[in-house]
């Protein structure tokens, strides 16, 4: 066995935007005549996609959502979330991420997002990284699949690696997930897949007692360590 594709969360990991869609949560709910509750973010949202924090967030208040008001509200709060990255520049991407794509690709693995982020939200910040053409398989919060922590996202994009590289014949066992969140970490293990933690969300700590491997920055990932683990496991 070896490593062969790099799976990337998004929020959190490519890009440092989660105070941002906390930010655009709290006011959804003031909007809605609903006052945020402190911790409920990590605890409905954090690593989830929009439509399960939503659905969450409105339950716990003995509120039911329609599936209109609900794609009005993801879909107001898309609208807000970009009108806030045009007021960035630069775009608060992690340390390390553009460098370690672009060791990623040198060592000739494939790349995907996997996120509950809205894919227009994922494009336009990887086309405002310069990161677009590194990855060809996007999974996101438009896919109609449960949200993290089901593994569905992950093995949805081990499906899309394979059609996009005929002959690849990838498994899960064979691909790296990068994540910052338990959900996160939690989705990758069910799918079968191998996980880093990188601690942008939670104390390194926390996150080492559910990853494979844990670092406290994604410029402390060495790769080729991690595909010696691989190899080592066929032997």
């Amino acid at each position: 066995m070896s490593l062969k594709a790099v799976l990337f969360d998004f929020n959190g990991v490519i890009i440092r935007d989660e105070p941002l869609h906390e930010k655009l949560i709290e006011r959804l709910l003031l909007e809605e005549n609903l006052r945020s509750k402190p911790g409920e973010f990590r605890q409905f949202c954090l690593g989830r996609s929009d439509r399960a924090c939503l659905q969450d967030l409105f339950s716990s208040r003995g509120r039911v959502l329609s599936d209109a008001h609900l794609d009005t509200l993801i879909a107001r709060k898309a609208r807000a979330y970009q009108e806030e990255l045009e007021k960035l520049s630069p775009l608060p991407i992690y340390p390390g991420v553009q460098d370690l794509i672009f060791t990623i690709r040198t060592s000739q693995l494939k790349l995907a997002v996997v996120s509950g982020a809205l894919r227009s939200e994922i494009s336009l910040v990887l086309e405002r990284a310069q990161l677009s053409e590194a990855f060809p398989v996007i999974v996101s919060g438009d896919d109609a699949i449960p949200s993290k922590p089901e593994p569905d996202g992950y093995l949805l994009a081990v499906e899309r690696l394979n059609q996009q590289y005929p002959g690849l014949n990838l498994a899960p066992a064979e691909c790296l997930v990068i994540e910052d969140t338990f959900t996160g970490i939690t989705a990758a293990k069910r799918a079968g897949i191998p996980v880093v933690g990188v601690a942008n969300s939670y104390p390194f700590h926390m996150l080492q007692r559910r990853a494979n491997w844990t670092v406290d920055y994604l410029t402390d990932l060495e790769l080729d360590r991690v595909r010696q683990v691989y190899e080592q496991a066929a032997a």
